[in-house]
């Protein structure tokens, strides 16, 4: 039998070194720039606003960077993001230091960070697979599934370091090093992008042509079709449950009467057990082989498992929820994992960030769809029943989409990566 390669080479521990490192400062950067916008302004209205300012360019740029991200170097546009970010951040730093404050001019830099996150999600995952050694997707990507629940703890970290030190402008400096230490960290990246110019001119002038090609490729191949399709439709109802959760616990506090603690406090400790349980899922993914011919069966089960338990687990008692929150942090992992190892070792690497950025801009569209719905509907509604039907509608895009699509499917999900 053929040995399976490394899979911890230098380049691969390198890209996941500066991952982990970014991964941190993102999740301070996302606790430090809201929190800045509802103590400055004191208004729901205008940190609603710069969400939507923040998240729309995620729509647009990972389409509109596709065929540049397939013709430029992968590697140069992440690290010259990063170092770009990690500008950014420490001007914030000095600009708050200074005591300075402006909505608007926020609003625009919350559009470039925007910009950026979009650009760099697709070329970092059409550069991941080109790290990863054969035979070792499923562990890269349960490596990949584990940091960010591990950073995710950097949020109450952060916020302990602002209720002691009264300020914001620490947390900017420190996203600013995360982000150029992940920077520095990448140009150290020794791999070769065959088939890609060092100018960004190169990308520019064939760039229609590019668009139209990746198109072209996607239409050509129903199983990535069916998989996106399903996946808007996913990321809609994790919009709708992402955006539900904390109002619930605020407009029922009564239902928790009985528990010792505030309901932000218990808000909190049960989303945590969910983080918990997708790192648990990815180190149980790593240590564990499933059986390639039963990757399908597998995700589809997960997928009408975890939309059964998404619809119903807001009505279980206090203790079964921390049970069901960890159990769907695993399931759901499992199921990402299958995925993104399938899909990501299956598109070619000339069309991976076309296929990306497409994906990228469709399932953002899904969340962003979701949670308008979630906040238009849960001024008339409670929120169980605004889940329970949002996870009808899940269930049936699944029967609809991967399930009466499954010949389609299979092939992709269930091979040995």
């Amino acid at each position: 039998m053929e040995k399976t390669p490394k899979l911890w080479t230098k380049n691969f521990t390198i890209i996941t070194l500066g991952s982990a490192v970014s991964m941190l400062g993102n999740m301070v950067a996302g606790f430090a720039i809201g929190l800045l916008v509802l103590e400055k302004t004191d208004s729901t209205f205008l940190y609603s606003l710069f969400m939507v300012f923040y998240n729309m360019p995620k729509v647009l740029a990972p389409l509109m960077a596709g065929p540049i991200v397939d013709r430029f170097s992968r590697r140069k546009i992440i690290y010259t993001l990063d170092f770009i970010s990690a500008t950014i951040y420490m001007g914030m730093f000095l600009v708050l230091n200074a005591d300075f404050f402006n909505f608007f001019a926020l609003l625009a830099v919350c559009v470039v960070i925007g910009s950026i996150d979009g650009i760099y999600t697709v070329a970092y995952e059409s550069f991941y697979p080109n790290l990863i050694s054969k035979g070792n997707f499923r562990k890269a990507y349960s490596i990949s599934s584990m940091l960010m629940p591990l950073a995710s703890f950097m949020t109450p970290v952060a916020s302990m370091v602002y209720n002691l030190l009264g300020t914001l402008a620490p947390l900017f400096l420190f996203n600013g090093i995360t982000f150029l230490v992940a920077a520095i960290c990448e140009t150290q990246i020794k791999q070769k992008e065959e088939g890609r110019g060092d100018k960004l001119s190169s990308g520019v002038k064939n760039y229609v042509e590019d668009f139209r090609k990746g198109l072209e490729y996607i239409k050509g191949e129903k199983a990535l079709i069916v998989i996106t399709s399903y996946f808007f439709v996913c990321n809609m109802a994790g919009g709708v449950m992402n955006t539900l959760l904390l109002p619930f616990f605020k407009n029922n506090a009564q239902l928790f009467s009985h528990i010792p603690i505030d309901v932000i406090t218990l808000y909190t400790l049960i989303t945590t057990t969910g983080l918990a349980g997708r790192f648990t899922g990815g180190l149980i993914h790593y240590k564990y082989k499933y059986p390639a011919s039963k990757k399908f069966l597998i995700s589809i089960c997960v997928y009408f498992t975890y939309s059964i338990c998404d619809g119903f687990k807001l009505w279980l008692p206090v203790p079964l929820m921390f049970v069901v929150f960890f159990f769907v942090g695993i399931i759901s992992v499992t199921s990402f994992n299958i995925r993104i190892s399938a899909t990501q070792s299956y598109v070619p690497d000339e069309v991976r960030g076309r296929f990306n950025g497409t994906f990228q801009m469709i399932t953002t569209l899904g969340t962003l769809t979701g949670q308008l719905v979630a906040g238009s509907l849960g001024e008339f509604l409670p929120e169980r029943t605004i889940l329970i039907g949002m996870m009808a509608v899940n269930l049936t895009a699944i029967t609809l989409t991967m399930f009466r699509h499954r010949e389609d499917v299979k092939p992709l999900y269930n091979r040995d990566v």
